[in-house]
């Protein structure tokens, strides 16, 4: 029993180095991959008068994420019912979709794990980045898909209690090491000759790309390829924009996507080490083109402003969730109903949401301010038994 105990927390150490670990807005890594057991959330019963904003919001602008969910949904009983109603409205207006919510819904309000109702709420968004099919003195910096040699084991099976942890790395001889760091990859070290998918013109730009899971890349014959999440190297992530708080080079409110950007633009010579100091490195994958937004956590296309990354283990993937808070930087209302339809490596807790932005520059600039704090309600269908937590 001993041994198991040390090998147990041995391992816990390996999967804590190697496994996907927290980030900070504006860094958010999308990542599908199931998580540790989150420790004691709870939705409990709420009203519909206890949601700020509820009447004002239209929920005919969330109407087209209600059904992407319900596509995902739909087989499952306990949605049966409600995405049954849903596919036979036909140009129903706001009142009307209001009161199908309230007649096939419950709120329940998302409480953290210590009592408290408020968390943070960030912001993503999907970039768009410049690229070729083979390198050019102007393209040369490479988007690689996922290694030969990249292994990913999950114990789950053998030791309960890690379940949903899994450990990412290599063969050295008959060993299981760490996978090479981003600052190993960079310099060549990694066997990834061959897997380039494209390259791009801007390492800054391919590095917020690997933070946001998923973007389109523009060829110079203007061709966009869609690009998303495959995998991962196993390292923690840590945030550049703390480091350059840390380091005093930037003030904590221009620690932003734009703030950081601006940095890079000033210190050219300085980026290469800024961005090997977040060993987290991101293996993508070719997705297919088509209407809407990126394909999140669900399988279904993301709305811009109505889709939500969550944590699954404390809010089911499809719901609907409205969501309360504000505007980014800024203290004007945001109350509207949205969809939880995305994962994200930094997307643990109860009251926790990534707020999804849509699609270029300006999606991009609302993604990298917001850093709010928020309330969230999630709508289960009636006679839906909440998850009790574990």
């Amino acid at each position: 029993m001993q041994l198991r105990t040390a090998f147990v927390l041995s391992l816990g150490l390996l999967l804590t180095l190697g496994a996907c670990s927290t980030m900070k807005k504006p860094e958010i890594l999308r990542e599908a991959v199931p998580t540790a057991p989150l420790m004691a959330p709870s939705l409990q019963p709420s009203a519909w008068e206890a949601l700020p904003g509820w009447d004002q919001d239209d929920p005919a602008k969330a109407w087209g994420a209600f059904l992407e969910s319900c596509d995902g949904l739909k087989n499952r009983l306990p949605w049966q019912q409600a995405c049954s109603a849903a596919a036979a409205l036909n140009k129903a207006d706001g009142p009307e979709l209001r009161a199908f919510f309230q007649q096939y819904f419950t709120p329940y309000q998302v409480v953290n794990g210590d009592g408290s109702r408020s968390g943070l709420i960030t912001g993503y968004y999907e970039p768009l980045l410049h690229g070729s099919r083979v390198p050019t003195a102007r393209y040369r910096y490479p988007l690689y898909g996922v290694p030969d040699d990249l292994l990913t084991v999950d114990l789950s099976s053998v030791y309960p209690e890690l379940k949903g942890m899994r450990l990412r790395g290599r063969l050295q001889g008959r060993r299981v090491v760490p996978y090479y760091s981003r600052a190993e990859i960079d310099d060549g070290q990694a066997p990834l000759k061959g897997k380039e998918l494209l390259w791009v013109d801007n390492a800054l730009d391919l590095f917020f790309l690997q933070i946001q899971g998923s973007g389109r890349v523009r060829l110079e014959d203007g061709e966009t390829i869609r690009v998303g999440y495959a995998d991962q190297n196993g390292y923690p992530y840590k945030s550049i924009g703390r480091l350059l708080v840390e380091r005093g080079e930037l003030p904590l409110e221009k620690a932003s996507l734009e703030g950081i950007k601006e940095w890079a633009r000033q210190h050219p010579d300085k980026l290469p080490e800024l961005l090997d100091s977040n060993a987290s490195y991101v293996f993508f994958r070719e997705m297919p083109d088509r209407p809407g937004g990126p394909v999140g956590a669900l399988g279904v296309p993301l709305s811009a402003g109505r889709s939500l990354a969550v944590d699954p283990r404390a809010i089911p993937l499809g719901a609907p969730v409205f969501i309360s808070t504000t505007w980014p930087d800024s203290d004007k209302p945001l109350n509207r109903l949205m969809l939880a339809q995305d994962t994200g490596g930094a997307i643990k807790g109860g009251v926790r949401a990534d707020f999804f932005w849509g699609f270029g520059d300006d999606a991009g600039a609302l993604a990298g301010a917001m850093k709010q704090s928020g309330r969230l309600w999630v709508l289960l269908p009636k006679g839906y038994t909440p998850p009790k937590a574990d």
